[in-house]
């Protein structure tokens, strides 16, 4: 089964929920004529503006307006002056949640793809990190508020894998001490190695 991600599934209400669903999709993305896939491995959910990691916990902006609007339109922004970090809108219009994708794996052979045959370690060709994702994709802000299909050259499909709840690791997320009781939400999604 092959199919792309439609807007629907991005527009539940729950979206740490959307976020843990979202292991094992995958990225699919067209530079230059070559179409590349990456099996999304690592997420972050940011629910809201009470979410106090979240960039919307202080209102509307120019910076975070696609958060507002609709679901599965992608939300890219600029970190440390040196990093795109590439998200997905969930939830309903004008509540702003969305899933930061933090890591993904290259999808080069058919098995890969195969049940069954667990990963002892993640190939060389992984992309750990927000940062590293959206460098090797060749993704930055033109793709911002755009919505997730081919049109575009960044989308997400469904390969019909289905990850058990064994194989994720639930944690806080990275970096966002700043947010207090916030920082402590498990929020993170990882797929674990060797268990699946």
């Amino acid at each position: 089964m092959k199919k792309i991600v439609r807007k629907s599934f991005f527009k539940h209400k729950n979206t740490p929920l959307v976020a843990k669903n979202l292991l094992g999709k995958i990225l699919m993305r067209r530079y230059r004529g070559n179409i590349s896939a990456y099996f999304i491995t690592e997420v972050e959910a940011y629910d809201g503006p009470r979410d106090k990691a979240s960039h919307a916990h202080r209102g509307k902006t120019a910076r975070n307006a696609p958060m507002f609007g609709e679901a599965g339109r992608w939300y890219i922004y600029f970190v440390y002056g040196t990093h795109w970090m590439l998200n997905i809108v969930t939830g309903l219009k004008e509540y702003p949640a969305a899933i930061l994708i933090r890591g993904a794996i290259a999808v080069r052979l058919p098995k890969f793809l195969r049940l069954g045959n667990p990963i002892a370690k993640w190939p060389s060709d992984c992309l750990s990190g927000p940062g590293r994702l959206t460098r090797a994709l060749h993704i930055n802000k033109r793709f911002n508020g755009k919505p997730s299909n081919k049109k575009t050259g960044l989308w997400i499909e469904d390969r019909g894998i289905v990850i058990p709840a064994s194989a994720i690791k639930q944690t806080p997320r990275v970096g966002v001490a700043y947010a207090k009781e916030w920082a402590k939400k498990p929020y993170r999604f990882v797929l674990k190695t060797k268990s699946w």
